[in-house]
């Protein structure tokens, strides 16, 4: 039998055409593929991508795809057919779901999460790939956002040193600037990562956007255009206008032109035409290098102007609907965070509270076991003290019979100082007695002095007479007779003790040394009573006995008591009267509030700048740092800079940019 009798009865003849192609479309957290037929449009695609991801602001995003062979990126049209497109042939069909608009106001204006998630990961990204400039000191703040977002709260115990050193946080450019390890990188950013703690993903990325939407390169999509003149500038699309800038500076625009006072953009060719709302300024005209570029120009012009003036008309339904719905899921999810925060703050405390029982359990078993020693060594000691006071009390006994002696003896010594004070007041009536004796032997040896100089006075005066007469009279017996011989005549020594004269050969001077000898004697005899025994040294010495004999009886007594009070029971009191409250007061935890930048972030990015500015390379400095350097000096902002060059006429600031 033939073959072809058996032919399934598929056609044979040319290919049928798919009615469905594939796509992938790659989100900057995910990566999503669809069949979508034919004939679905950009819009519908784009839709499904919005629906599959929860995404409701759809109006930021968009979906861009790399034109083949010019290799240039393109926005999918929303209005024609995705392969009615210049999307190429490659299948899956690749797509990007990015941001194409962006807000004036991150806090303000991003309602829901999701939009707000993807905001974060694709400026994050920019930054990173160094599409949109960003200073040391700003990235590194920045990667700490990330990290909180990523990995919850700084947990030291968790924490790992090498866990930050191979994450994608610093741009390439601010790594090479500065003489760094990658580990000096991460402990940098560790310092802000701690300051984070409490921060909730949400919160970490909206605080990354707020910082980032201040760079000045943010949301700026920069096209090469020339003026008139054929000078190279820069044209900076963005959601507040057009600014131009010099071409080696993207930082500084030159002049700027909001979106309220353009009326209409238009290009013919690479001839772009924008007229403004004052009728007297003439059109602002630049000229772009391609085609395709002034379409996207206009493109990106159209929508953020659309966006521009939508924001300030009041909300529609939905958008009011959208913020709503955002409040109460953000009311309801805070609740659920303060609920989760609660839980784990009881499971810490409870963690904590059992660590810190089982311490003092230990503890109490190690007070128990020492209190159990002590009383070991107490019930010792106290047999110890019983047979010390037994021996106490014999000696006790003792000095007793001690005491009792000593006690005879001081009698027997207070009769003797008795005694003692008779023959001292005797002695001292004798010394009375002695010293009126001399004092009238005294007087009466001056007295007998005086009469002794009186007589040998007299008796000189008398010799003197005498020899006057005698030689008188040998004058007179001369011339009758011879004179007598009166050779062996002798005087007579007058003794002043002898009253009577009967001791003629006594020497005048003997009586006064008399005197003397017995002044001596009574004065001797004076110091020989004064050098005798001491009462009161007798007195105190029975006083400093008896003080002794009662120390030593005391000292026994208090030595008993304190060794018997010796017997440590503390432990053992302590064990029962614990308190509980000081225990609850010392696991409670204490709470922490969240930290309030401003001022405080200001500071700590100067802190850093200063710390990491000894480290620079000089030479590996790019143009975009040295123009952000004059900026600071200048003390300008991204928003000084552009309420600067606003200032004046329309038409003026389109005159200065033709004469660029």
């Amino acid at each position: 039998m033939p073959m072809g009798r058996f032919h399934s009865g598929i056609a044979l003849g040319p290919k049928t055409k798919p009615k469905s192609f594939p796509v992938r479309v790659t989100t900057m957290d995910a990566q999503l593929e669809f069949d979508i037929e034919n004939r679905k449009t950009g819009r519908e695609l784009f839709d499904l991508v919005c629906r599959t991801i929860g995404l409701r602001e759809t109006w930021y995003f968009g979906l861009q795809y790399v034109v083949p062979k010019s290799y240039h990126n393109a926005w999918l049209k929303m209005d024609k057919k995705v392969l009615d497109q210049d999307v190429g042939k490659d299948r899956p069909i690749t797509f990007l779901f990015l941001a194409k608009f962006y807000p004036e106001d991150v806090s303000e204006e991003l309602i829901q999460e999701v939009t707000q998630h993807l905001f974060f990961l694709q400026v994050k990204q920019l930054i990173l790939n160094m599409d949109i400039y960003c200073p040391p000191e700003a990235a590194v703040l920045l990667a700490s956002y990330a990290v909180q977002a990523k990995y919850g709260d700084y947990d030291e115990s968790t924490y790992q040193p090498g866990m930050l050193v191979t994450e994608d946080l610093l741009p390439q450019r601010v790594i090479d600037q500065f003489h760094m390890t990658p580990e000096m990188w991460a402990n940098k950013i560790k310092d802000y990562f701690g300051d984070h703690r409490g921060m909730m993903r949400d919160e970490a990325e909206m605080e990354y956007l707020k910082i980032g939407q201040d760079l000045e390169m943010y949301g700026v999509n920069y096209f090469q255009i020339k003026n008139k003149r054929g000078t190279d500038l820069w044209l900076g699309v963005d959601a507040l206008g057009l600014n131009t800038y010099e071409q080696g500076n993207k930082l500084t625009p030159k002049v700027t032109f909001p979106w309220s006072e353009i009326k209409n953009i238009s290009f013919k060719d690479k001839k772009f035409t924008i007229k403004m709302c004052d009728k007297k300024t003439s059109d602002f005209q630049f000229y772009a290098q391609k085609l395709k570029i002034n379409k996207l120009i206009l493109e990106l012009c159209v929508g953020n102007h659309e966006l521009f003036m939508t924001r300030r008309k009041p909300d529609s339904m939905e958008i009011q609907q959208m913020k709503a719905q955002a409040k109460e899921e953000r009311l309801h999810k805070q609740h659920e965070r303060a609920r989760h925060v609660r839980e784990k703050q009881m499971r810490e405390d409870l963690q904590k509270e059992k660590e810190e029982l089982q311490v003092r359990m230990a503890e109490l078993q190690e007070q128990v076991q020492l209190s159990h020693d002590a009383l070991m060594r107490s019930e010792e000691t106290a047999d110890l003290l019983a047979e010390k006071a037994r021996i106490s009390e014999e000696e006790a006994m003792l000095l007793t019979q001690k005491a009792t002696e000593a006690e005879k003896e001081v009698q027997r010594i207070k009769m003797a100082a008795m005694k003692t004070e008779e023959e001292k007041m005797m002695m001292e009536r004798r010394v009375r007695e002695a010293e009126f004796a001399a004092a009238r032997i005294v007087e009466e040896c001056e007295r007998r002095t005086k009469e002794t100089d009186q007589l040998k006075e007299e008796l000189l005066k008398s010799r003197f007479s005498e020899k006057n007469s005698q030689e008188k009279l040998h004058e007179l017996r001369g011339s009758h007779s011879s004179s007598p011989n009166y050779s062996n005549y002798s005087p007579i020594a007058y003794n002043p003790l002898n009253p009577d004269f009967s001791d003629l050969h006594l020497d005048p001077d003997l009586s006064t040394n008399d005197a003397e000898v017995s002044c001596d004697l009574l004065t001797s005899e004076l110091a020989l009573f004064h050098s005798s025994p001491n009462v009161n040294d007798i007195s105190m010495l029975s006083g400093a006995d008896m003080s002794q004999l009662g120390l030593m009886s005391s000292s026994d007594t208090s030595q008993l008591s304190g060794l018997l009070s010796s017997l440590d029971l503390s432990n053992l009191s302590h064990l029962q009267n614990s308190d509980v409250g000081e225990l609850s007061l010392e696991l409670e935890k204490e709470k922490r509030e969240y930290l309030v930048k401003s001022k405080h972030l200001q500071q700590h990015l100067k802190d850093l700048k200063s710390e990491i500015e000894v480290l620079k390379v000089e030479e590996n400095q790019t143009e975009l740092d040295r123009f952000h350097e004059e900026n600071e000096l200048r003390g300008e902002t991204k928003y000084t800079t552009l309420n600067k060059i606003k200032t004046g006429t329309t038409k003026a600031r389109v005159a200065y940019f033709e004469e660029l």
